[in-house]
């Protein structure tokens, strides 16, 4: 079978295509052929080798699928074949708390990943995808979906009427957008491109702020009377302050990225806020399957901007580079 790999070296020019073997299924393992591979700025990250220099060659990139059970090893109960399933990105975080030796299985940079034409993965680590998605919809959550529900739902405890920030159109942006009008909460949206904000209005927004034409967004909030109950974070140190002094007193802020980079924050302001900032590392086995019944539920349909063919996965990953509306996927088969 094919699959994407770093062999030796870090950079889009190092990432081949190469035949890989088949392993045998251990007991309670089952065999996924893989339909599509969503992308995430981390697996940009790790090829460029910006995300960790020690990693395992070869290594298949990428965390986020959707497939179907081919074959089922000795043992296995939760799955058929037959059945469009997802990864989950640390298959060995079930529940509770997040502990170091699941956090250093998550898929497609300490572990091997996705994008190849089948996966073998334990039973205990796949979820169903919702019925009524595409394989390259049901591509999409692993990572980003998962990260905001852990974020909104499970550590910041949205409720309905909450007001809800959050910076940029990329897929957890989006997903922040989506999520939290579900379930009730009114949407800001940061973005450079006010085709964009129109768009994201489209998914439920109520508001958004164009920070290229009004690079004091925070001001802008203050005279539109909004103080976020919750901020996603995605920008990372160079927005940092700027979400601080958007947040209401006593509110949530949920570190998720650093896709701006550089910048440095005070963060005095944060304590004499009462804010709590939660780092979010996406989530467990039990949150994926909670966001799915949601998904399955409110008949979401997550924002794919573009599919690009397997044989085309640097050109895929330099398109989320550019900014994308939404999430970047590649179909395998």
């Amino acid at each position: 079978m094919r699959a994407a790999q770093l062999t030796g070296d870090f950079g889009l020019d190092e990432l081949k295509i190469r035949e890989a073997a088949e392993r045998p299924l251990a007991p309670g393992e089952i065999r996924i052929r893989v339909e599509a591979v969503s992308l995430n700025y981390r697996d940009l990250l790790v090829v460029k080798g910006l995300y960790a220099r020690k990693l395992p060659f070869p290594l298949t990139i990428c965390s986020d699928c959707a497939g179907i059970v081919t074959e089922t090893g000795e043992g296995v109960t939760r799955v058929k074949a037959g059945e469009r399933v997802s990864p989950c990105f640390m298959p060995g975080w079930l529940t509770g708390a997040v502990t170091e030796a699941a956090a250093r299985g998550a898929l497609g940079a300490f572990a091997d990943g996705v994008l190849a034409e089948t996966i073998a993965m334990p039973e205990t680590g796949v979820v169903a995808a919702p019925a009524h998605l595409t394989a390259e919809e049901a591509a999409t959550l692993p990572c980003a979906a998962v990260t905001v529900w852990h974020a909104l739902v499970v550590r910041c405890g949205l409720q309905p009427g909450d007001t809800v920030l959050t910076i940029g159109t990329g897929g957890v942006s989006l997903f922040a957008v989506q999520i939290a009008s579900m379930l009730g909460a009114r949407v800001v949206v940061l973005s450079s491109s006010d085709a964009k904000l129109e768009r994201a209005r489209a998914l439920g927004a109520t508001e958004g702020i164009n920070y290229v034409t009004t690079p004091d967004w925070d001001g802008e909030l203050k005279k539109r009377g909004i103080a976020p109950d919750h901020v996603v974070e995605v920008g990372g140190t160079a927005t940092l302050a700027k979400s601080i002094k958007s947040a209401r007193m006593g509110g949530n802020l949920a570190l998720i990225g650093n896709v701006s980079g550089g910048g440095e924050t005070n963060v005095i302001p944060a304590f004499m806020k009462n804010l709590t900032l939660h780092g979010v590392f996406v989530g467990s086995r039990e949150m994926f399957e909670a966001l799915n019944a949601a998904v399955s539920a409110h008949g979401m349909r997550p924002v794919v901007d573009r599919v690009f063919p397997f044989e085309e996965i640097a050109a895929a990953l330099r398109h989320l580079e550019s900014g994308a509306f939404g999430k970047v996927v590649v179909r395998v088969s």
